[in-house]
């Protein structure tokens, strides 16, 4: 079976709302212009998908905006003739991603691969790579981050076999197994090319791949034959000594204690313990949680209680975590594209 989780935050906006049409009636014609013609450019991309498999596809959906682009498909002229010559049967899932907000704002476990897609920028004109930082490995002296004189590196490298084993590592391991996967890849690549690098047991640390690193520097020969293990070795350190990385880990324990609590404690409760978290621009330090932050575990708290028992307990404990996320919104000085898109 073929399941398509769709690919496109873009297509969920809300749908109308009271007094617009129901979830059983909404159907293409009741979206705004611009979600229409993103709609049919996604038929018409997987009408081509479909076209290159020689799919015959049997599609299923789970929520309204899905029966929309389900339906669509289903009656997409060159979807209905493809249908009538394909010899290859697949059955097609279309799911909302707003059935599952909690997945898509939560932090999952303990996973490197997820942590470096989410705190590295974004590789220009790239979805899902990364810029890596490869001022390190050129002689080149600077302390500004964004140095954009040295071209970034990558995390996609497919013609290098041992860069392509580190990331099966990262996706695959626990950030501790990962990283030391990371260390004994480098170790390898060190000794194959005659470097001075002694082996470390014990704990891996950033500072220590950074020096293994160092070897390869002045050693063009090596730095061609291993660029892309590199790069990946780079994007561990860089992504370990992001401070975003430390807020992850606060994020996810603190999802887990919800999980844990959430059976005994009631709503208002849950939002009285976040309450003294939210603070002011001008009140925080680095490890405190920003607006967008609070905006996510909201949305997280949200989706994982179930029923919410209303009254007028739950109506005081929002009103008291509003007027402070709304406070702390307009105390931003420079607030960030979201928060100005959503104000």
């Amino acid at each position: 079976e073929l399941c398509l989780l769709p690919a496109l935050a873009a297509l969920f906006p809300p749908l109308p709302g009271p007094g617009g049409p129901g979830p059983a009636e909404v159907g293409l014609g009741a979206l705004p212009a611009e979600l229409r013609a993103a709609v049919r450019a996604l038929v018409g991309d997987l009408d081509s998908l479909f076209t290159a498999l020689g799919l015959r596809e049997e599609s299923f959906a789970v929520g309204t905006l899905s029966r929309v682009v389900a339906a669509e498909l289903a009656s997409y002229a060159p979807a209905r003739n493809r249908r009538r010559t394909a010899t290859n049967k697949a059955s097609v899932i279309f799911v909302d991603r707003t059935l599952d907000l909690a997945g898509a704002v939560g932090h999952h476990g303990d996973n490197l691969a997820e942590k470096i897609l989410s705190v590295l920028p974004k590789l220009p004109g790239h979805k899902t790579d990364v810029m890596v930082n490869m001022v390190e490995l050129t002689a080149l002296q600077t302390t500004d981050e964004t140095c954009s004189i040295i071209a970034p590196g990558c995390l996609a490298q497919p013609n290098d076999p041992a860069a392509k084993a580190l990331w099966e590592s990262f996706m695959n391991l626990k950030q501790k197994e990962a990283v030391m996967e990371a260390r004994r890849h480098l170790v390898e690549a060190a000794s194959r090319e005659n470097l001075p690098i002694k082996m470390s047991m014990g704990e891996v640390t950033p500072e220590q791949l950074s020096s293994y690193i160092q070897l390869f520097r002045n050693n063009l020969k090596a730095l061609e034959n291993h660029c892309g293990l590199l790069q990946l070795v780079l994007a561990t350190v860089q992504t370990l000594k992001h401070p975003q990385t430390s807020k992850w880990d606060n994020f996810l324990a603190f999802e887990r204690l919800l999980l844990q609590t959430i059976g005994e404690s009631d709503m208002p409760s849950v939002l009285n313990q976040l309450l003294p978290m939210i603070k002011s621009y001008n009140e925080r330090t680095k490890d405190d949680y920003a607006c967008e932050d609070f905006l996510v575990l909201l949305i997280y708290i949200y989706s994982v209680v179930g029923e919410i028992k209303c009254g007028k307990e739950l109506d005081t404990a929002e009103e008291k975590v509003k007027r402070a996320l709304v406070k702390a919104i307009c105390d931003e000085p420079e607030p960030s594209s979201l928060l100005q898109k959503i104000t």
